[in-house]
């Protein structure tokens, strides 16, 4: 049975910003249903965090010599609360943990095709009924081939096929939405009537659920159904209908010994038709669900021992698997008795204790008595036997006080970008940090009296006055950590006005900032077979005009000419040309000061052999890898590695980045290619496929200049109509970004789509979000967006998803004036639009507009938009009218074009 091909949007964790956190989901542990457990401390599953943790201080009951307490984070009040109350204990720690799991349904898609005598007609006509079990609100997006237009994939059909309350798709396509036949009847469907007399070839579809945005295809491609002979490719995998309706003369075929290809394809020769046929599809639905996990210790003051009650509202019969350690080493070990009720040892290594439901039935909770020598508490948390949670990949870790004190230690997945926030809980009582920087200041001045006062009487002795100046520095040093930590370091979302006048710092997610990027080639580049050379006449252009870093094609082998189903990955001789000639252009590139991106396609890779299920899962060439490397959840290629931790992609095998050694061979070949080639960084293919942690440990490797992913999937749409709110959209954008704890941009699908809505309607209104921001990535995360309008995949000659045509410079003056790091395609470059694209690369350049740059959105109506940024440059696309206020600055025209105008201050 075929499959059909889910793209689930799973959501990782991200860095929270101050002020912008507000805006921002909560940072998310995210979950994969992984094999059985290996040991104590080394999990499986595939997860996400990123914990936030402040100083707090009880003025009542905290003197300043003890000075490691830790602030507990905004959350409602719970029985944690009375439980530590009746202890007479003070909160010493609380965190709440978001937590993400994916839950699946699985249903079945069918088709059919019938004879159906229509009303009013004489004729026979077919009537295709497609529908769905599972619930949702589903939408049809559909269109045909013409027997007499072969080369075109998609058209819309005849009037007379189009069922009520569709909606037409530019040109080539229909949306008609799924619905019940009756009240109580369980599958969704739509039926299509089929004119015999029309000259339809094949029905093109996929299916679209609008409550979360996520489009099913059919192994990676859009389902065909094929209606007459000349159209069946029975090489093509997404077919369906093929064996029911053309059960005679694939068999001729067979017996004769030839295949598809030897057929004439021509249209005019037999076009029998498809008589009928019923085919189902397995279909599977991801739905997100948020739960949280709240920690909590306190100290007995009876007894000095540490007391954590951990309460959770994951539902059913939720398991702790844990342990204590007495060092940083975290190794785990099984603590003193007495332990929970219901807790049992696991190998002994861990405990695992079943926790207590909530007497308000929401949820469950456990508490637990841990000795005052211990230095941490280390757990997951087990759901079922195929779901566990943990911290990014590591366990999770709660510092436990030692003598009355909790060390100022760092939570896994804490990075020392992220600012702490500014909210505490609700019984807890929240001191400032100036209360609690007077605070110690004042025990400083105390401490020096102290000092002064003995030292006056000589009654003191040497050590005990060293001791006192001691006691003055660690409370000095205290002191100033608190200055830091309330100076964040990494303010992007906030784009304050300070940070964004300051040089931005480099680092391979931004570059030096002031990046502009340019695409150095297209989807046929490879048809002349000597690219390399070709780009080599155009490297001073190119670098005249003001780009600072070029994107290549991809280098290796690869079983498509363009690139990107590649095999052996240390043969860079390509379509495009050979090793000698890249690493020629690379440095004819560097000599004119121009950056050079490397294509790397790290998600799959094609196979050299057959296994002996005669599945193509075997690799050659020096990196000879056997189906280990394949994922376990595509079934297509029959691996054994590990589930995939991202969307699969159903042309090739898809690499399991979970195997230690896949990392290791990749990470080694990227360093290789630094070094060997000269590559200054990398353009990431298809990102969604896995886990962002991984491109971390990649970039952490290669040490890339600079480094972007496509994170590529649909916007959110409403029966046809782009949505105003996208933050869904580009919030699974941020999420990839954060799991690469900002090591790498991503290109700022977001904008793209919305810029295609604004311009095509005449609705610029869409370009300012709910709270008057760039509504894209760019509007939150601008110094990890790469903003572009077009690339080999949406334009060139594949053109799935094209800019407005004639509305490119609109598109070109709004990513060249608006921080993030805009991105030229090849085309447009070296088209009649390079005199108006260099003008505004000029303008950015001379008033050093970079991607943490100020956006001030003055005007978003329904003909046009208008922003200033920096102060410097003002920027208006639309029909309709706009000047910049004069009540600042005087303003002077430098870019003018059709609907689209860029001035100066002066």
């Amino acid at each position: 049975m075929s499959a059909v091909s889910a793209e689930p949007f799973l959501r990782h964790s991200r860095f929270e910003k101050p002020e912008f956190v507000r805006s921002r989901r909560k940072a998310a542990v995210t979950l994969t249903t992984a094999a059985p457990i290996k040991s104590s401390s080394s999990f499986s599953c595939c997860c996400s965090l990123v914990p936030r943790r402040k100083i707090v201080s009880n003025a009542s009951s905290f003197p300043f010599p003890n000075l490691h307490r830790v602030i507990t984070h905004a959350a409602r009040a719970s029985s944690t609360d009375t439980a530590l109350a009746e202890s007479n204990s003070d909160v010493l720690f609380k965190e709440t943990f978001p937590l993400s799991r994916t839950e699946t349904t699985e249903g079945k898609i069918f088709v059919r095709l019938d004879q159906t005598k229509a009303k009013e007609k004489e004729d026979q006509w077919q009537q295709l009924t497609v529908g769905c079990s599972l619930p949702g609100k589903w939408i049809l997006h559909w269109g045909v081939s013409y027997v007499d237009d072969i080369g075109s994939e998609w058209d819309q059909p005849p009037e007379n096929m189009i069922p009520p309350g569709s909606i037409p798709i530019k040109d080539y396509a229909i949306e008609t939405p799924l619905k019940k036949a009756s009240e109580g009847e369980k599958f969704h469907q739509v039926k299509i009537e089929i004119d015999p007399k029309s000259p339809i070839a094949a029905l093109n579809f996929v299916l679209k659920d609008e409550e979360t945005g996520v489009w099913y295809q059919h192994k990676g491609r859009d389902f065909k159904m094929p209606l007459v002979d000349c159209f069946l490719d029975s090489g093509s995998g997404n077919v369906i209908g093929a064996k029911g309706g053309f059960s005679i003369w694939p068999d001729t075929l067979a017996s004769e010994g030839k295949d598809s290809s030897s057929r004439s394809k021509d249209p005019k020769q037999e076009t029998r038709k498809v008589e009928g046929f019923y085919e189902e599809l397995p279909i599977a639905k991801y739905a997100v669900i948020e739960n949280s996990v709240t920690v909590s210790v306190s100290k007995c003051l009876k007894t000095a021992k540490n007391l954590l009650y951990l309460v959770t509202d994951l539902p059913g019969e939720a398991v702790v698997h844990w342990g204590v350690c007495r060092d940083d080493a975290k190794n785990w070990e099984i603590p003193a008795a007495p332990h929970p009720p219901e807790t049992t040892v696991f190998k002994n290594k861990a405990l695992r204790t079943m926790l207590q439901a909530n007497e308000d039935g929401n949820g469950c909770s456990g508490s637990f008595t841990l000795d005052k020598d211990l230095v941490g508490f280390l757990f997951v948390l087990k759901l079922n036997e195929s779901t566990w949670l943990n911290c990014m990949g590591d366990d999770f870790f709660i510092p436990l006080p030692i003598s009355s004190s909790i060390p100022a230690q760092s939570i896994p997945g804490e990075s020392e970008g992220v600012p702490v926030s500014e909210n505490t809980v609700g019984a807890d009582q929240e001191v400032s940090h100036a209360t609690y920087t007077d605070g110690i200041i004042n025990e400083i001045r105390s401490l020096v009296s102290d000092f002064s006062a003995e030292k006056r009487q000589q009654t003191k002795t040497k050590e005990v006055q060293e001791s006192i100046l001691q006691e003055i520095e660690k409370l000095a040093a205290e002191a100033y950590s608190i200055f830091r930590s309330s100076t964040p370091t990494f303010m992007d979302e906030t784009v304050l006005e300070s940070e964004a006048m300051q040089a931005p710092k480099i680092c391979s997610g931004t570059g030096t900032g002031y990046e502009i990027l340019l695409q150095g080639f297209n989807w046929e580049s490879h048809k002349l077979g000597h690219w390399y050379m070709e780009l080599k006449q155009k490297v001073e252009e190119i670098s005249s005009l003001g780009f600072t870093v070029v994107w290549l094609p991809p280098p290796t082998e690869s079983v498509s000419p363009e690139g990107y189903m590649p095999k052996d990955l240390y043969n860079l001789n390509s379509r495009y040309g050979n090793i000698d000639e890249l690493k020629d252009l690379v440095k004819i590139f560097h000599r004119k000061g121009v950056k050079v991106l490397g294509d790397a396609v790290l998600n799959h890779r094609c196979a050299h052999y057959k296994n002996g299920n005669g599945v193509w899962n075997m690799f050659g060439g020096r990196l000879n890898w056997d189906d280990r490397a394949v994922v376990a959840d595509d079934p297509h290629f029959q691996g054994r590695g590990n589930k995939s931790s991202g969307d699969n992609f159903h042309a090739a095998p898809n690499i399991d980045h979970s195997q230690e050694f896949v990392r290791k061979d990749l990470k080694e070949w990227l360093c290789w290619l630094r070094k060997e080639i000269g590559y200054d960084g990398w353009r990431l293919d298809f990102v969604r496929g896995f886990w962002g942690g991984y491109v971390k440990d990649y970039l952490d490797a290669s040490e890339p200049y600079f480094a972007v992913g496509e994170y590529w999937d649909s916007l959110s749409y409403t029966y046809g109509e782009l949505d105003h709110n996208q933050d869904a959209h580009r919030q699974r954008i941020v999420d990839w970004i954060n799991a690469t704890s900002g090591t790498a941009g991503a290109f700022d699908v977001t904008t793209k789509g919305i810029l295609h809505t604004t311009l095509e309607k005449c609705e610029y209104w869409r370009l300012s979000d709910q709270k008057g921001k760039p509504p894209g990535v760019v509007g939150w995360w601008p110094s990890r967006a790469v903003t572009f309008i077009e690339n080999h995949d949406t334009g060139s000659t594949q053109g799935h998803w094209r800019f407005p045509g004639g509305k490119e410079m609109q598109g070109y003056a709004y990513i060249l004036t608006h921080p993030g790091t805009p991105a030229v395609f090849f085309d447009h470059i070296f088209s009649r639009y390079q005199s108006e694209i260099a003008a505004l690369i000029s303008l950015r350049n001379r008033n050093k507009i970079h991607c943490r740059s100020i956006v001030k959105i003055t005007k978003a109506e329904r003909d046009v938009y208008a922003a200033i940024i920096d102060e410097k440059v003002a920027v208006k696309i639309g029909p309709g009218h706009y000047e910049p206020p004069s009540s600042s600055h005087s303003w002077s025209s430098k870019v003018e074009g059709r609907d689209y105008k860029v001035w100066e201050a002066s």
